[in-house]
């Protein structure tokens, strides 16, 4: 039997809308389309609507509109979740965390500052922030009780801060300690230990999905399997380059939860903030183990940079 050009566009949106599903999204371009799939989906209702009121007029593309009403079914069902707040968290106490990508440190320094000092987190994820602008923001957030470790990466090239991975963290946390790996090209930073307890604190940068680095995307993305499936109580921030239409990060942090998917918040865009607020996609994040939990989610702008900064107040273990 052969295809008509209905049913060809057909195959194509459904591909376009749940790639992850067929395991095909892995692969350029759908590892980077899949990423705005609640944009799609908008896209595959007008379709819907237009082959319906066309059926009157030709039968034939009333099965197409069918067919592309069960894609949109699916694609809602594995979206519309993340908008619903889990029940708040009880007991334990506050802890809040920062993360931000700070563009190969093109973000306004003051304004970086300002919101830490606004804003107090206990521990901060500063994504493309290495030697050099942790130099520049290192003077105006010190005197508020904070310190720096940071990472330059294996690929550093001296001059810039795109390999740079900081964490930012809190006096009163006492004596933590320090774990570094660098064995990817974007470093991790652990922090343990002091005020922290049995949990520890991952800053965390995976490369981007573009054509010819999706390999070493799903390579970092698989570095997350050891926190999110091992015993000790993790937060891991930063900018992960993955949504969680992405069937590899669904399947990297299957023992975590998404800090804005438990808040309802889970389509709140991060990038690219020169868009408006309500357009782009969800790739920086804070996950958490539990007992850990979510108790509010918030993004803020940040001049400079294209991502949006992520806060997060957790619930933790006294």
């Amino acid at each position: 039997m052969r295809l008509g050009v209905a049913e060809i566009g057909f195959v194509g949106v459904g591909l376009l809308t749940v790639p992850d599903l067929l395991g095909i999204d892995r692969v350029t371009p759908l590892a980077q389309l899949v990423s705005f799939r609640p944009y799609v989906l908008v896209g595959v209702a007008a379709l819907v609507v237009v082959l319906v009121g066309l059926s009157w007029r030709n039968r034939r593309l009333l099965l197409p509109a069918v067919a592309l009403l069960v894609v949109l079914a699916v694609g809602v069902v594995m979206t519309v979740p993340r908008t619903r707040a889990e029940p708040s968290p009880v007991g334990g106490r506050p802890l809040t965390v920062l993360a931000v990508n700070v563009l190969d440190g093109a973000a306004d320094v003051t304004a970086l500052a300002e919101l830490i000092r606004d804003e107090r987190p206990d521990l901060g994820a500063l994504i493309e922030v290495g030697p050099w602008y942790r130099d520049r923001l290192a003077p105006l957030v010190e005197p508020l009780g904070y310190r720096f470790v940071t990472a330059t990466g294996t690929d550093s090239d001296g001059v810039t801060d795109v390999f740079g991975v900081s964490a930012l963290v809190a006096a009163h946390l006492g004596d933590v300690t320090v774990t570094i790996d660098e064995s990817r090209p974007f470093p991790s930073v652990g922090i343990a230990g002091g005020g922290l307890g049995a949990m520890r604190f991952v800053a965390y940068h995976a490369v981007a999905p573009r054509p010819g680095d999706v390999s070493q995307w799903s390579t970092d993305l698989g570095e997350l399997t050891r926190y999110c499936a091992g015993g000790t109580p993790t937060i891991v921030a930063g900018d992960f380059n993955a949504t969680l239409d992405h069937s590899r990060l669904r399947e990297v942090t299957a023992g975590c939860s998404d800090a804005a998917t438990q808040r309802g918040q889970g389509l709140a865009p991060t990038w690219p903030a020169w868009m408006p607020d309500w357009f782009g996609a969800q790739i920086d994040h804070v996950f958490v183990t539990p007992p850990i939990a979510a108790e509010e989610f918030a993004v803020r702008e940040l001049a400079g940079s294209d991502h949006r900064a992520v806060l997060v107040r957790l619930r933790v273990p006294q």
